[in-house]
């Protein structure tokens, strides 16, 4: 009985090494798996970010950098005709005009805009019913090279003219010699372009050669008829210009003769001719003058 006892214990102590022994093994070998890095999911390619109208944009729109954007466009071809991120910014558009309209939401496609100095831009450029006409211009005519693309402008006509009907005051019978008169033909149009420039960097001045006005129809056979008569000149307007506050009607018609300038040039005066028709009316033995206005 003595000797089954160590054996017992023996036995016992076998059993709980080879279990401790299993154990540990278990152990390491769960440790070991933990420490394996598991392999990395397949990386997703995002989707590629085209530039796109942020509001609907009609045609003729001058566009802004702020009516472009960037939207993520998912599935693009290869060869599709976007813009996308990291080629232009929306800044390298600035001054394009919509050719067709366009959809908000919808890419910027080369078809779909005109760049500047772009064949048929100008006329992109013009509302409906509008036309572009240009005039001669010069250094002095011109403001000095400081009228530039998108200002407003109003065009004097300077010529001489021969006065019917009229004689210099003082010398009855005597007909006026020719005077020089300034009048403003146009009002408050918009210059589309500067030679051949369609827009302005900041700070830019130059001397031009030509002026391009927006005009209607009518304005431009007026404009083309005053180039024939006499010199044209420019005059630069205010953004804040309000012709009804001054004279209460935006056409009114404005002109200067040279006698008002000069103080050494007489002034024009009516003849009776242009006054009327100065008859005299006899009534009960008695005749008594009175003028007859013309067209009575």
């Amino acid at each position: 009985m003595v000797r089954a006892k160590p054996l017992m214990f023996l036995v016992f102590a076998s059993f709980l090494a080879l279990g401790t022994g299993l154990f540990v093994r278990n152990w390491v070998t769960s440790e070991r798996g933990a420490l394996v890095v598991a392999p990395a999911p397949p990386a997703v390619q995002p989707a590629v970010r085209v530039l796109v109208a942020r509001d609907a944009l009609p045609a003729g729109h001058i566009l802004k950098p702020q009516d472009l954007g960037w939207q993520a466009w998912p599935d693009l071809p290869s060869n599709a005709p976007y813009v996308m991120n990291g080629t232009k910014q929306p800044e390298a558009f600035a001054g394009a005009v919509v050719r067709l309209p366009m959809l908000a939401g919808e890419p910027v496609t080369a078809d779909r805009l005109i760049e500047p100095g772009d064949r048929g831009f100008l006329a992109a450029v013009l509302p409906s019913n509008m036309r572009a006409a240009s005039v001669a211009v010069t250094a002095t005519s011109g403001v000095s090279g400081f009228v530039l693309p998108g200002d407003r402008v109003d065009v004097v006509l300077t010529h001489v003219f021969a006065p019917q009907g009229s004689k210099t005051e003082g010398t009855p019978g005597t007909a006026a010699p020719d005077h020089r008169a300034a009048e403003t033909v146009l009002r408050d149009l918009r210059v589309l372009a500067v030679d051949q420039k369609l827009e302005s960097k900041a700070g830019e001045a130059f001397v031009a050669h030509t002026a391009t006005l927006e005009v209607t129809e009518k304005q431009s056979e007026a404009l083309a008829l005053a180039a024939e008569m006499g010199k044209l000149s420019l005059s630069l307007r205010s953004l804040a210009s309000d012709d009804a506050a001054v004279d209460g009607a935006p056409d009114a018609r404005s002109a200067t003769l040279d006698s008002q300038v000069s103080a050494f040039l007489p002034p024009l005066v009516r003849t009776h001719a242009d006054e009327g028709v100065r008859v005299s009316v006899l009534h009960a033995g008695k005749a008594d003058d009175m003028t007859l206005k013309r067209g009575k």
